[in-house]
């Protein structure tokens, strides 16, 4: 079977062919194509819905045309065509949900309406070949832009949720606070950019809600807030410092750019461990709770490398099976769609072609 999907839940255009291959769980990526849009939103610090819709427009024909070149098939010859129903900005959802919908329409193939946080989900196991892309009963850390939620999973399609961010998700205070720091959008990298060879106990920042399944980042970020100006007052008296210094040991520029660095890059250590901190905590005492031997990470912000490696050895440490998602696969993109769709066509899944968009849809 071979499904073509669409990821337009937000600002990236993503367009992905996959085959499934007979007799057996495996399948084949033919094309994978994301389209960024970060250049376009850079200037606002943020996502702007109404652009983001008009690049979809843009940008999707010409995936279609590339992915279905690239993978040396026909349009006809596809058997189900799949798009993300949300959640997401919906007027980014629509036009993914559309081109799918016309396409089915006018080839008389199924239509696959697919989560997008369940593409999340199942990402972890997509190109496990040794297991045959089998979904294994796993804790799951769905850690993206905007959402933070743990996820009991049993099997495909029967999900439990165990904890989510009550306020800010991690993706959301990354690029907060980025902004705060005066950082390019978008936050993340750049927060973890600055981290390496910074001191991550140099500030002490909270981690809220230790004892509750539940996240919440809102605190983190607020404590940032009220710390920036105790930074920058401390910045300007070494500043007068060093200037009145100045006539006797040269130029102190050098060493006052170096000054704020230091503090720049110490704050985003402190602030990521303080994340990472929490997430890690939460993840391993789900997975003790659930009496589960694998845990797996996903979404954008798991692409963070600090995230992976405390991650990974925490799972080491108290005898678990870590599994991630590949970074390609952790930003949005169609292929985990298409993934997620090629396993539930084999459930006899089949959305209506009349259903609607949801920005709100739920996982669980």
């Amino acid at each position: 079977m071979t499904v073509l999907a669409l990821e337009t839940s937000c600002d990236e255009t993503g367009v992905a062919i996959l085959r499934g291959r007979n007799g057996d769980s495996r399948s084949e990526l033919l094309a994978s194509d994301v389209a960024s849009q970060i250049a376009a939103h850079e200037k606002y610090g943020g996502i702007v819905p109404e652009i983001a819709s008009r690049n979809h427009l843009i940008c999707a024909p010409r995936l279609l045309d590339r992915a279905a070149s690239s993978a040396n098939i026909g349009l006809s010859e596809v058997d189900a065509f799949a798009a993300t129903s949300g959640p997401g900005l919906a007027s980014s959802l629509m036009i993914g949900a559309s081109i799918a919908k016309g396409l089915a329409i006018g080839f008389a193939k199924p239509y696959l309406a697919i989560n997008h946080l369940e593409g999340h989900l199942l990402s972890p196991f997509f190109g496990d070949v040794e297991n045959g892309n089998q979904i294994r009963q796993n804790v799951s850390l769905i850690v993206s832009g905007g959402h933070t939620m743990l996820i009991f999973v049993r099997d495909l399609g029967d999900y439990q949720l165990i904890g989510r961010t009550v306020d800010d998700a991690a993706g959301e205070a990354l690029d907060k606070v980025a902004k705060m720091l005066g950082l390019r959008y978008p936050g993340g990298p750049e927060i973890e950019k600055h981290a390496c060879g910074g001191d991550p106990t140099r500030f002490d920042l909270p981690r809220s809600m230790l004892d509750s399944e539940n996240f919440s980042f809102s605190g983190l970020k607020t404590a940032v807030r009220y710390l920036l100006p105790k930074i920058v007052i401390s910045s300007e008296v070494k500043r007068s410092r060093e200037t009145a210094m100045k006539n006797s040991v040269g130029n102190a520029t050098g060493s006052l750019d170096s000054a704020r660095d230091d503090v720049i890059s110490d704050l985003c250590a402190s602030f990521q461990e303080a994340v990472i901190d929490v997430l890690v905590r939460k993840t391993i005492a789900a997975a003790q709770k659930y009496r589960v031997s694998l845990v797996t990470v996903s979404g954008g912000v798991s692409c963070n490398q600090e995230l992976r490696k405390q991650l990974g050895e925490a799972c080491v440490r108290e005898g678990f099976e870590f599994k991630n998602a590949e970074p390609w696969l952790c930003t949005d993109n169609a292929a985990m769609i298409a993934f997620a769709a090629l396993l539930r066509s084999r459930t006899r899944f089949e959305s209506k072609v009349t259903e609607e968009v949801d920005p709100n849809l739920a996982l669980v």
